[in-house]
């Protein structure tokens, strides 16, 4: 009897070994995965119209960089391939076959831009490579039952510009609103999330004007709109052309209350190069801490995030709210990661990015958490308004969902 006892327990333990030695076998065998390494994929406008996102690269890598010093996640270090496509979807889609057919990457982290996002998403779901976190809050990218290899990371573009609906029905309720989009699918959200909010009264809308990524400037489409007699300007625009459109509508001292993107809202990389006095009162709707918020001045979260810059960055990144996107971004992938144990098939890497509960990012604003499940792939579902002082941003009001 003691003889079967021993042999049983030593059959269990042998199976148990067998099926861990199973599932790391098997995790070795999915493309981009070794017993030492996980190998990602992204591509990032390091150059082009809309470079001043490229340090959101920059901080990925380094956070990457850091796990990695610390020993990676379950074993494995994190190898993050970061291409630049210039903003160019045709770019984007070179670089993101180089580096499924060439570098033979697992999946895909936080590519950059709507249209970029666009052009390379038939071709990940098609192959069932995942393409996670997407840095866009387009509604493309919150469609599983139509690509399920595809999750999205920012809040929804139509979810703010419903915010902003509601806040300029109830504060000026007679308002005449004038809105600047992008020529994309970023920019049509905020349109047609703005008018979906005014309902009954989308006619208060008095003028709209598009731009394309390849114009130098947006300057005589804020010259029309301004002719439109409109007192609301909604600027859905990117940070090259939301900085110019903040200038330029000081600039003809036209006095309408401005609400901007929550892409556009880095001090350094839009309201400096904007003007800072120039860029008083504009409004949007933020969920990361501005470290240039006295408010913040002692918030653990904000001193992790600096204890890291000092380290790794440096000064400049830790005052631009897109290097600080990056952070927060970082650690979402990498809470996915440890979640998948040692399996990194592509459908567990898949599962795990889709079940995320609660997470608090320490950059976040208080209260705000990650969310996601396999019919909702919106990480991010609350913002709170921010109006710009001159030095920074104040936050005022609740934490709003659509």
């Amino acid at each position: 009897m003691t003889t079967r006892r021993t042999f049983l327990k030593t059959g269990a333990a042998a199976a148990t070994i067998l099926a861990a030695g199973g599932l790391r076998a098997r995790a070795e065998n999915a493309p981009g995965i070794t017993a030492t390494e996980i190998k990602i994929g992204q591509t990032m406008p390091y150059s082009g119209p809309a470079s001043a996102y490229g340090v959101i690269g920059k901080v990925e890598t380094a956070y990457f960089k850091m796990l990695n010093e610390q020993g990676g996640i379950n074993g494995r270090k994190l190898n993050l391939i970061s291409l630049d496509d210039g903003y160019s979807p045709p770019k984007a889609v070179e670089q993101v076959r180089r580096l499924v057919e060439q570098e033979g990457v697992a999946f895909f982290f936080n590519t950059l831009g709507t249209p970029s996002n666009a052009a390379i998403r038939q071709y990940l779901n098609d192959a069932k490579i995942p393409q996670l976190f997407v840095s866009t809050g387009s509604s493309l990218f919150a469609d599983p039952a139509h690509f399920k290899w595809t999750v999205g990371y920012n809040p929804s573009y139509v979810t703010e510009a419903h915010i902003f609906a509601k806040h300029i029905l109830t504060t000026k309720p007679g308002a005449k609103i004038a809105l600047l989009y992008q020529n994309d699918g970023f920019g049509k959200d905020y349109q047609s999330g703005l008018k979906a909010a005014l309902g009954a009264n989308a006619s208060q809308i008095v003028g709209e004007a598009s731009y394309e990524t390849s114009e130098p400037t947006v300057d005589s489409q804020v010259v029309t709109l301004q002719g439109s007699g409109a007192d609301v300007l909604v600027i859905a625009a990117t940070p090259k052309w939301a900085a110019q459109a903040i200038r330029k509508s000081y600039d003809l001292g036209w006095d309408a209350t401005r609400y901007v993107s929550n892409v556009s809202i880095s001090i350094a990389t839009v309201l400096k190069p904007a003007g800072l006095e120039k860029s008083k009162g504009v409004i949007t709707g933020n969920y990361g801490k501005d470290v240039t918020d006295p408010k913040f001045k002692d918030d653990a979260g904000v001193a992790q995030w600096k204890a890291f810059c000092d380290k790794y960055l440096s000064g400049s990144e830790f005052a631009d709210l897109n290097a600080s996107y990056g952070f927060s971004a970082a650690q979402t992938m990498a809470q996915a990661i440890k979640q998948c144990g040692d399996d990194l098939s592509r459908d567990n890497i898949l599962a795990q990015a889709t079940n995320i509960k609660d997470l608090a990012l320490p950059m976040l604003l208080p209260g705000i958490t990650l969310n996601t499940s396999p019919t909702n792939y919106n990480p991010i579902r609350q913002l709170q308004l921010s109006r710009f002082n001159g030095e920074s941003w104040e936050l005022f009001g609740a934490l709003l969902t659509d």
